[in-house]
């Protein structure tokens, strides 16, 4: 017989399935509009080749989890709106951007991505530079953009906030420590690892469930404990990535499987081992659920609860 808890998290996980594919439609719709050849004031031209490039690098593929988590956090303060996705995408303008040009040959030199060929093979890779330059600046369009939110106080926060977390400090600054450590012939330990996942990866994470405390105008209690949930989910999604790169195969993974030990990543696994690395990224999934019960609206966030959950025990 089932138990009543164990159908609680039935219940909670089929929650968060079916809110991640209705936000996945809407962050697509909204994208397509956004990325449409509609040019805006300002604008003299929207080459059609970038877009082009651009709607093909972002449109059709991915969880889109960093969204999801935008509009969840929202939507616990009431603000999930027009406001939010557009929020949600501006974050994964980011994400992909950051995808187009870490597949290029100058870094990871990957040809699959999503399962389909990769910008730069499906284009050329002076297009996917231009697409991925393009879609960094027009992120903080979309921000700044008073569609986002009437408050500009609220705006400035959130293109401030999404900057720190894609800069020298986060993603852009990790993606460096990523490259030097790969050419490092010393053995890689725990603490840099950490380092470098927490900025290269877990800073954009971050942001995306602060970005929905940010138009939710959470107070500090809140903020605090979103902000301990989006640090654990960040870095236990990545230990779960450097777990996939092992053991799944690359119809799975959409993306070449088995590179991390070729080319001397950086990664948890390598630090820590296989099996030292599975029981950090479970106690972080714990230790993000746990931080969901220090504010009050933490009770309703069971969708964000199972997202951590799904995070350790996703397939790819």
């Amino acid at each position: 017989m089932t138990s009543t808890l164990e159908s609680g998290t039935q219940a909670h996980e089929h929650d968060f399935h079916a809110r991640l594919k209705a936000v996945a439609q809407g962050v697509e719709e909204t994208l397509a509009s956004l990325l449409s050849p509609s040019l805006l004031p300002g604008e003299a031209a929207r080459p059609s080749r970038l877009m082009e490039s651009i709607r093909y690098s972002s449109l059709g593929g991915g969880k889109r989890l960093r969204p999801f988590l935008v509009v969840e956090t929202a939507r616990l303060f009431g603000a999930d709106g027009p406001g939010a996705l557009r929020a949600a995408c501006a974050v994964e303008m980011i994400h992909c951007y950051s995808l187009v040009h870490d597949d290029l040959p100058a870094l990871d030199d990957d040809d699959l991505r999503r399962g389909r060929p990769t910008t730069h093979k499906a284009f050329d890779e002076a297009t996917a530079i231009l697409a991925g330059d393009g879609l960094l600046t027009y992120a903080f369009d979309v921000l700044a953009d008073a569609r986002t939110d009437p408050d500009p106080a609220v705006r400035a926060e959130l293109v401030l906030g999404l900057a720190r977390a894609a800069g020298f400090g986060g993603m852009i600054g990790g993606q460096m420590l990523d490259l030097e450590a790969e050419a490092s012939t010393r053995p890689h330990e725990a603490d840099a690892v950490i380092l470098l996942q927490s900025m290269k990866t877990g800073a954009l994470l971050h942001f995306s469930v602060m970005a929905g405390a940010i138009l939710g105008r959470a107070l500090l209690p809140a903020r605090e404990a979103l902000s301990a949930y989006g640090r654990a989910l960040g870095a236990a999604f990545q230990v779960a990535d450097d777990i996939l790169d092992v053991e799944a195969d690359e119809a799975t993974l959409g993306k070449r499987a088995g590179k991390d030990a070729g080319r001397n990543k950086a990664t948890l696994v390598a630090a820590l081992g296989l099996e030292a690395a599975r029981a950090r990224r479970d106690r972080l999934s714990e230790e993000a659920v746990e931080a969901l019960d220090r504010f009050p609206q933490g009770v309703d966030a069971h969708v964000l609860k199972a997202a951590a959950r799904f995070v350790a025990n996703r397939a790819n």
